[in-house]
């Protein structure tokens, strides 16, 4: 047995309408087969279908960070990748570089990078020109090398970032350099007052939350104003030469000065030791007289002919020809042997002055 529908009531105002006669309704009123311009309502369900995907994705590249925002407001950063969002400006990205170090320039500007770069100096001579602490006036040229590293920051809490950054720059480096001599900024300082300004501006900047990472402050050119660089120059030159001449004092003085302290020492040394071997030797010749004077007075004589005979005996030691004569004895004919002595010549090769000596 087949059911059949009821026949049509009708229904008040408030009585809601049948679900499938709404279906039944949307379907005949959507349907495209049976509905003039049917093509034109696909492309475009196909055309906003393609609109809605395209707008639901984005890319970040490896050196960005992407700021999402949802209705104006901060809702998430994102890294490198492929990532979604709600489209139709629901959300909305700002991509940030920042994986890269980014420069700042003061005193000059770089026309062409590359290996032979080119730079403009003309138009910023007001950047680079300071007075020094001795009121002297250098013209200075430097970079600010610098990341971000806090993309919120940089973007929603102060108002053009990079403008403040020059202007806290210039005012650190004025300040710096007004505190030091101008030699000491063209010559010797500079490698501490890069680093210097590079911790001061990082102070102020994180002051102010700008989400700025100060990498590093280089100071390119110092140099004295064109009109006085020629007298600048000559006073360096003098200053060279002044160094050049202490230096070779210094050279001489280190030659010489230690030769003469040394050759010093070295006479107080031999004197030291002749003083001291004299003493020695006296000491000694103390110790032996009183040695004797000891022996001498146990037994005076036998002492004395000791001594006497050792006494002879130093004196015959150093004698070739030795006479000893008789007291009795008229002279020394009896008792000469001359051809034994013209002898002793003739072996000796000794003439007769030599041997009368």
């Amino acid at each position: 047995m087949d059911w059949e529908r009821p026949p049509h009531r009708s229904r008040g105002p408030g009585v809601p309408p049948d679900l499938e006669q709404v279906i039944n309704r949307l379907r005949q009123r959507f349907s495209f087969s049976g509905m003039k311009g049917g093509p034109f309502w696909i492309a475009a369900l196909v055309i906003i279908g393609l609109v809605l995907g395209a707008n639901a994705y984005y890319t970040v590249a490896p050196q960005e960070t992407a700021v999402v925002l949802r209705f104006g407001r901060f809702v998430r950063t994102e890294g490198p990748g492929l990532h979604f969002k709600i489209p139709l400006g629901v959300e909305t990205v700002t991509k940030v570089l920042t994986g890269r170090v980014l420069q700042r320039e003061y005193g000059y500007r770089t026309v062409t990078p590359g290996v032979r770069s080119r730079f403009a100096e003309q138009g910023f001579e007001e950047e680079a020109r300071m007075l020094s602490g001795d009121l002297n006036v250098v013209d200075l040229q430097w970079t600010v090398q610098y990341k971000i590293r806090d993309p919120q920051e940089y973007l929603f809490r102060l108002h053009d970032v990079e403008s403040t950054l020059d202007d806290i720059s210039e005012s650190v480096m004025r300040r710096i350099v007004g505190n030091r001599y101008a030699d000491e900024v063209l010559t010797v300082g500079r490698a501490s007052i890069s680093e210097m300004a590079r911790q001061e501006i990082q102070e102020i900047m994180d002051t102010y939350h700008t989400g700025l990472q100060i990498v590093t402050v280089k100071l390119q050119n110092a140099n004295p104003p064109d009109p006085v660089k020629a007298a600048f120059n000559e006073v360096n030159e003098a200053r060279q030469e002044k160094e050049r001449m202490i230096n070779e004092a210094q050279q001489v003085y280190n030659e010489r000065i230690p030769k003469a302290r040394g050759e010093a020492r070295q006479t107080i040394t031999q004197a030291e030791g002749y003083a001291t071997q004299r003493i020695n030797r006296a000491e000694g010749e103390t110790t032996r007289f009183r040695s004797i004077l000891d022996e001498y007075e146990k037994a005076p004589d036998v002492t004395r002919r000791r001594m006497y005979l050792e006494a002879m005996r130093e004196f015959t030691a150093k004698s070739n020809n030795l006479l000893v004569l008789d007291a009795s004895a008229g002279g020394m004919l009896p008792i000469l042997d001359l051809n034994q002595v013209i002898q002793t010549w003739a072996e000796s090769g000794s003439r007769p002055e030599k041997a009368r000596e």
